[in-house]
């Protein structure tokens, strides 16, 4: 099987051809560095996403947040519902842990800015 990225680790955006048996990656074609190889074998074997959202704040109101590492694909519905489910308090800044650790991915949900009541 022949599955068609379109490589984000640079602005060159490549597009690439990898090459599947299963889930096993046997070539990968189009790149211009080893990087686009790099991502291509994550994407296709264990894609990582960084979770970006809001969450709701103590009193009403939401603020955004978003995680500081990638998480496993598979389980950012999962991280949504624990992340709906946080309260965010009033006097929150900028970088605070709203939740640490996120099902164990060594993830942290953090707000992006300042709460505004």
């Amino acid at each position: 099987m022949i599955r068609e990225l379109t490589c984000i680790v640079c602005p060159k955006g490549c597009q690439l051809k990898v090459e599947l048996e299963g889930k096993k990656v046997l070539s990968v074609s189009g790149n211009t560095c080893k990087r686009g190889v790099v991502y291509a074998e994550a994407e296709c074997t264990a894609p990582m996403r960084t979770l970006t959202t809001t969450a709701p704040v103590r009193g009403g109101g939401v603020v955004p947040v978003k995680t500081d590492k990638t998480v496993p694909k598979e389980l950012l519905f999962e991280c949504m519902e624990i992340v709906n489910k946080a309260l965010v308090e009033p006097d929150a800044k900028l970088g605070d842990i709203v939740v640490e650790n996120i099902l164990d991915t060594g993830a942290n949900v953090v707000t992006t800015r300042n709460v505004k009541i």
